[in-house]
């Protein structure tokens, strides 16, 4: 099967919707509702198909999607990593399937998993205590913002500014902002770094906190870190840590230890887990000790007095190790349903159990090493370096977001485009640890494809992907969230 024909169905159409191949009426029987009657109805359409045919109609539509079992998603900053089975196994197993609300006594095994997980995390990131709430790295910044924000209002100061750098997430910005701090943009100076100086202006009595990424979204570390870290301490905020670029330190360095206090896990990034979709995640937040109290609850530990410490397992002969919830003293309360998405956590603590220290040395070290085996394979110019997990590169004449529509055309997934705005035309680039070197080849050319191509050829793509070039302007203002809506629009 082709590339264009495993997109389309065999008439050469788009894939139809399973109403559009055949329905029947069914009768809808049994008891009155107590529903009004213009929520309920005395029929459904169905489908009529055979086996055969929804099996078929259901490959079609994985065939139009590109998918990180299809090929490469270096999506710098937000990439998605390929997630294996065996934590998916593992999750799907039938004694993970466990209730939250069931007595404590009966969820000792899930506890001291949970247990553990905090305190593998809190090693990663040198910290001192992780809540496993928050359902996603978004949702781990704004739940960090706000633990600092009730650590100086418990210590009495009216704090109004969190300063962020002018490369950093734009969930940052957001997260300040809805935590109801001002937001005090930073230039950063011309090697793409924190500039001390602007720095030093811009922290002050009204500082609650530095939000910073290390590497930054340029890729480059931020050699001052200690210097940065000790300035925003000196004028009484607190250093923030946004953990999307912790695959670049892992087993080599910690947030911890270059003075930051309140950090961030992307565990879809970090650890192999799912990425967002709508679905399930997780965005766990690390303190250091002062902060512990105010971290959203319940948090897990040992019974006092009790067996054993989070994450050992019990020695032979003993009998199993007792967990117990618990509220932290001055918590800014729950930010999510019990202790977080249950199975993406198990993921996660399979993901780094199974790799250990060493396997998680390893992957920082090959996730550096193949962005800049792919950076120096390319043919656009990368104005910053030296960078570690990550690389911006720019188009320069051509439009990044016309270099991105023609890579979909060479049947791989392209870079984050036109952030951040310190390069000119910006393709932001994260292969990640997981790709072999015939893939980053690949990738290569296609990047150096679409170098050589034209404006036209650029401006006409995609040409060969189920959805042409769309308007994504009105995409993202009037959004078309069914079928019905197409209908509605087409009527």
């Amino acid at each position: 099967m082709t590339y264009d024909q495993a997109r389309f169905a065999e008439d050469g159409t788009y894939e139809p919707l399973l109403s559009e191949k055949g329905t029947r009426e069914v009768e809808v029987g049994g008891e009155a509702s107590p529903l009004p009657d213009d929520l309920t109805r005395d029929s459904l359409e169905l489908p009529t198909l055979s086996e055969p045919e929804l099996a078929r109609h259901y490959t079609r539509l994985s065939q139009m999607n590109y998918g990180i079992e299809t090929g490469p998603f270096p999506l710098g900053s937000c990439t998605m990593k390929y997630n294996p089975a065996f934590t998916e196994d593992l999750a799907a197993h039938p004694g993970a399937s466990v209730h939250p609300d069931r007595p404590e006594a009966t969820l000792q095994g899930t506890l001291s998993v949970l247990a553990g997980l905090q305190d593998y995390l809190a090693r990663i990131g040198g910290m001192d205590a992780v809540s496993l709430q928050p359902p996603a790295g978004a949702a781990g910044e704004f739940t960090g913002i706000l633990v600092a924000r009730a650590y100086h209002e418990y210590n009495g100061e009216e704090r109004h500014e969190v300063v962020i750098p002018d490369t950093a997430h734009g969930t940052n910005f957001a997260s300040a902002a809805m935590a109801g701090f001002e937001v005090v943009e930073l230039p950063s100076g011309e090697d793409g770094r924190v500039a001390l100086e602007a720095l030093e202006a811009a922290v002050g009595e009204d500082t609650a906190a530095l939000m910073l990424t290390n590497p930054n979204t340029l890729g480059c570390f931020e050699r001052d870190i200690e210097t940065i870290a000790e300035v925003v301490h000196d004028a009484g905020g607190l250093l923030y840590y946004d953990g999307a670029n912790l695959n670049a330190l892992l087993g080599r360095a910690r947030p911890g230890d270059m003075g930051f206090d309140v950090m961030h896990y992307n565990v879809h990034k970090t650890f192999g887990t799912p990425h967002g979709g709508g679905g399930p995640g997780a965005g766990p937040v690390g303190v250091t000790e002062e902060l512990a109290p105010f971290l959203p609850g319940p948090r897990v530990r040992p019974v006092e007095g009790g067996e054993g410490s989070p994450g050992e397992a019990p020695e032979a002969g003993e009998g199993p190790r007792t967990y117990e919830r618990f509220e932290p003293a001055h918590s800014i309360g729950k930010v999510h349903g019990f202790e977080g998405n249950w199975l993406v956590l198990l993921k996660t603590y399979a993901y780094i159990a199974r790799l250990g220290d060493p396997g998680l040395a390893d992957t920082s070290a090959k996730a550096v090493l193949n962005a800049n085996y792919l950076a120096e394979r390319i043919d656009y110019e990368v104005p910053f370096g030296p960078f570690h997990h990550e690389f911006v590169a720019s188009a320069g004449e051509q439009d990044a977001a016309d270099v991105a529509k023609r890579m979909l055309d060479y049947g791989v997934h392209p870079p984050t485009t036109k952030w951040p705005e310190i390069v000119d035309e910006a393709l932001m680039t994260e292969p990640t640890e997981v790709e072999s070197r015939r893939s980053l080849e690949d990738l290569a050319a296609a990047f150096d494809a679409v170098a050589a191509e034209d404006a036209e050829a650029l401006a006409a793509a995609p040409e060969r992907t189920t959805a042409r070039r769309i308007d994504q302007v009105a995409a993202a203002r009037e959004p078309r969230l069914s079928w019905q809506a197409l209908d509605a629009d087409a009527e």
